[in-house]
Order: C-alpha cells, then structure tokens, then sequence
C-alpha cells in the first residue's frame, strides 16, 4: 500500500490523469442511469404510434409549440411536466413518447415520466428537426 501511495507523489501526472479518467467514467455511468429512456427515430415512433397508439408529448415551449408540432400530440412545457403530471394518469396504459427540438430536453421529460411512474416512455432522438428532417408533417392548429 505504501508503494502505491510513493507511486501517486513521484507521478502526479500520472495521478491526475487517473482521476480524471475515474471521473469521467462515473459521471457517464450515472447519465446513462438517469436517462434510462431509450432513443427512437422518427419511423420507429410511427411504428409505436400506429401498433401501440404511443402519445406524443412536446415538452418544448409555447413558442416552439405554435411553430409547428406533431399531429395530437400533447403540449407540456418540460418546467410544467411535475405540475400536469395527472393530465398524463389516463394514458399511462400507452407509450408515451416525448420530444422537443432536439431530444435532449425530452430526454430529462422521459426520465421524469419515469420517476413519475409511466413504464414505457421513449426519447424521440433528434426531436422535431429529425421528424422534419424524415419529411413528416407538422401542423400549427
């Protein structure tokens, strides 16, 4: 054990970058694990919505939202999903699957949809811009 510690004083280079290594392999294991959710691609949530009747939740703003949307889809801000929690009850039997812009703030939504007690939750990877980009349609009404 003492060798171990003369090894971490004569190289603290080497120590330093061991830590930081450590460090970083912590911190993904727990961002993995708070994500939990996993990704979809636009054709898949097609696929869900059509052979599971999955919801879309937008978590974007109310902004975001009047610019354009997935058909049906249910609005709820990312900062107000805790609050309407309960207008979500009556579909905790169907995939739920969540998505804002880009997928990273509908990735904290899933995650919280999760604590909240809904089993099947998906990310849609890439948000709107992916389903934009597969050429599926939006609507503003």
């Amino acid at each position: 054990m003492s060798q171990l510690f003369e090894f971490f004083g004569n190289h603290p280079i080497l120590t330093l970058a061991l830590v930081t290594i450590l460090v970083m392999l912590v911190g993904s294991e727990i961002q993995r694990r708070l994500r939990s959710i996993q990704d979809v691609g636009p054709m898949e949530a097609i696929r869900l919505l059509n052979q599971q009747n999955a919801l879309f939740v937008d978590t974007r703003t109310e902004g975001e939202y009047k610019e354009g949307h997935i058909l049906d889809a249910l609005h709820i801000p990312l900062g107000d999903l805790e609050r309407r929690a309960d207008e979500l009850n009556k579909y905790k039997a169907r995939p739920l699957i969540a998505y804002c812009r880009s997928g990273h703030r509908s990735a904290s939504a899933g995650g919280k949809l999760k604590k909240l007690g809904f089993e099947t939750v998906y990310n849609l990877g890439g948000g709107i811009m992916a389903w934009q980009s597969a050429n599926l349609p939006v609507t503003r009404k």
